[in-house]
């Protein structure tokens, strides 16, 4: 089939790039001119494993493409919108400017009956209006279906979770598109992937809910690791038995320093937002305290490290971490990089370390040194702050790390580390969730 992928970014981009390696022909239009260049020359412009790969064999077939004009899209049957919804910059709500930008412009365009898909996370309500601009706006009128097709991609698994994932959710009210969206599933469907019909209003819920979901279970527990603290509990055997129940399983089960990046926090809180456009403000006070759970974690981070070397001015840091996630070069809300900021406020020395998100971090936040190597970061320091999980610092030496410290002193804000061994080797640690 002929498709079109309308927004070329983390979502976009994956979602292209799969669709090629299935057999459809795909166009991915960009009003970012330095990004589709990026894409045509095979050079892709975020870290995910398994992406350049399919990003390459895809240009090599011939089957996938990049350009910045819509007039490119006008033969395609399908027309995926993987346009961005950030948090509006005046409140909670998601900004849904660019979508609307991208629909006004598509519209002159189809020409043909064909069917627009949205996959961009947006409140309620959002298709069932854009769905009139098109009939409105498009010549094929009638001819053109609206559909909503939310994804569920996690960063650093987002190629496997395009090409197996655990549901396919259609959001289509005929039946002729529904069948036509079937046609680009065909190797999903044909693998045994659930597939879930239903209309519009629940499809665009469907991935708000979800994050609504995981962002109150990562706040939940987090609050009980703050109970563990103070009564001397530990954490880790604790969720160890949660997880163990097969009513609450151990996914997004480990306390930390909170979750960040592009999706969970503005879509909490722009889920928020829609609930008290629908006069539901009085049912929302629960999410809201999800929210502030997260965002305490951060400031609970920092009050450890002033905890463990009193006034932070001058004193040398070492953030390890700095993505949001591990697997992932995001920077987006990353509760890593903002604990760096804040103690960089306070008038400490930070230096950062991220085996895949440096050169992102020295482009947004100039004034962060950035470290090359684990070593050059800790070089000196009076405490490291371990904050994004990744394989590299769980593998520490912490015998090895004591000589190159200046001061054996480790907060430990993903539960990454081994506590008994690095307590061994003369650390003084503080890990959230366990007492010191």
């Amino acid at each position: 089939m002929d498709v079109s992928v309308v927004g070329t970014g983390y979502l976009g981009a994956t979602h292209a790039v799969c669709l090629a390696s299935w057999g459809h022909t795909v166009v991915g239009v960009d009003v970012d001119r330095q990004r589709v260049a990026r894409l045509a020359a095979g050079e892709p412009p975020f870290r995910e494993p398994g992406f350049r790969r399919l990003l390459r064999e895809g240009l090599a077939s011939g089957r996938l493409s990049f350009c910045g004009d819509l007039a490119a899209v006008a033969d395609a049957e399908v027309h995926f919108l993987c346009v961005g919804t950030p948090q509006a910059r005046d409140g909670n709500a998601a900004d849904l400017g660019a979508l609307h930008q991208v629909v006004d412009a598509l519209a002159p365009y189809l020409r043909r009956p064909s069917v627009v898909v949205g996959r961009s996370t947006v409140p309620v309500g959002t298709a069932a209006n854009l769905g009139a601009v098109l009939r409105r706006s498009a010549p094929a009128g009638d001819g053109v279906r609206l559909a909503w097709n939310p994804e569920f991609l996690r960063e650093g698994h987002a190629i496997a979770d395009s090409l197996h994932p655990d549901r396919l959710v259609l959001g289509v009210e005929e039946d002729d598109a529904y069948e036509t969206l079937l046609r680009v599933y065909t190797p999903l469907v044909a693998a045994g992937t659930r597939v879930v019909r239903t209309d519009l209003p629940t499809a665009e819920l469907a991935k708000a809910s979800a994050n609504v979901m995981l962002a109150a279970r990562i706040s939940l527990v987090n609050l009980l690791a703050e109970v563990c603290e103070q009564v001397g509990a530990d954490i880790g055997d604790l969720i160890a038995i949660l997880g163990s129940d097969p009513r609450i399983g151990d996914q997004y089960l480990t306390p930390g320093v909170g979750y960040g990046g592009g999706c969970l926090p503005k879509d909490l809180r722009a889920f928020v937002a829609r609930a008290d456009e629908l006069g539901l403000g009085g049912s929302t006070g629960l999410l809201t305290a999800v929210d502030a759970t997260n965002l305490r974690q951060r400031t609970r981070v920092v009050d450890l490290a002033r905890e463990l070397v009193g006034d932070v001015r001058g004193r040398r840091f070492a953030v390890l971490g700095a993505a949001f996630k591990a697997g992932s070069d995001d920077i987006r809300d990353s509760p890593a990089l903002d604990v760096a900021l804040r103690l960089q406020g306070l008038g400490a020395v930070v230096q950062v370390h991220d085996p895949w998100a440096g050169a992102n971090v020295r482009r947004a936040h100039p004034q962060l040194a950035v470290a090359d190597t684990v070593e050059e970061a800790c070089a000196g320091a009076d405490l490291v702050l371990v904050l994004t999980e990744w394989d590299e610092y769980r593998s520490l030496d912490p015998v090895s790390l004591a000589t190159t410290v200046g001061t054996p002193r480790v907060i430990d804000g993903r539960l990454a580390l081994d506590p008994d061994k690095w307590r061994a080797a003369g650390w003084r640690m503080l890990a959230l969730g366990r007492s010191s």
